[in-house]
């Protein structure tokens, strides 16, 4: 990790007298994991999207790789691969045709099976997008948002609703992501997610970024506060439990 390939400087954002974003500003490395967390209503989907360029940004300034995100969206477009919270494709349209569409668009030309067999669904290539479990629409989105190779990637609460078995395969898969190069973008509910998944989390609440460093630091300053609670050492809990009855296989 190194020089930042997302800078936010006072980012703002109201919605009548409501300030959604409060001047925030913070900067994301190349090839970190970032987590932004926070309550609902806390700004983080505002936040999000105002980068992406799906919301026009009030004051303030984005840029991603040295493009200015007001001035050049169309470059920040091709740049970016975006997972939406809910993955929403056409019904009756093969795995395989959905990925060749999204590659077009970007005037791309992929290898469509070894693209659906890196988020295991290779044998799946000619069902049809209807048919998924929740875990397979959010697995085929992450395929999709990434044939064009972007350098940078946002997950909003991409585990929410799954399965813990489509929890941790998916949380594989961002680890996979990363590993390729890639910076990550995320924001979950699931603090324990975070605590895994990310070099450094931002915590936001009432448009304002109220904590910003890394998960265990954070932690430290907690206790340095003189945070104390019940220790309860476990070397594993009921999810373990699960997942080791169960087994690790995805139920697809």
């Amino acid at each position: 990790m190194s020089e930042p390939i997302l800078k936010v400087k006072e980012l703002t954002k109201a919605y009548d007298d409501k300030l959604a974003v409060d001047a925030i500003s913070f900067d994301v490395k190349k090839g970190e994991t970032f987590g932004i967390l926070g309550p609902n209503g806390a700004g983080k989907t505002t936040t999000l999207e105002m980068i992406e360029t799906l919301r026009p940004i009030d004051s303030g300034s984005i840029t991603v790789d040295g493009i200015d995100v007001s001035e050049r969206p169309n470059d920040i477009k091709q740049i970016i691969g975006v997972q939406p919270q809910t993955a929403a494709f056409q019904d009756k349209q093969k795995l395989s045709e959905i990925i060749e569409m999204f590659a077009a668009a970007y005037g791309e030309k992929v290898n469509t099976q070894e693209f659906l067999e890196d988020v295991e669904l290779g044998e799946k290539a000619n069902d049809f997008a209807e048919n998924l479990s929740g875990g397979q629409r959010q697995r085929l989105s992450i395929a999709a948002a990434l044939v064009h190779n972007p350098k940078l990637f946002f997950l909003d609460e991409p585990t929410t609703g799954l399965d813990p078995q489509a929890r941790r395969n998916l949380w594989d898969l961002i680890r996979a992501v990363r590993a390729r190069g890639v910076t990550v973008i995320l924001t979950t509910h699931y603090l324990e997610e975070a605590e895994l998944l990310c070099d450094r989390v931002a915590i936001m609440d009432n448009g304002k970024i109220i904590a910003l460093d890394t998960p265990r630091n954070l932690v430290r300053q907690l206790l340095k506060r003189g945070f104390t609670k019940e220790q309860h050492t476990e070397k594993a809990n009921l999810e373990d439990v699960f997942i080791d009855l169960t087994g690790k296989a995805l139920r697809d």
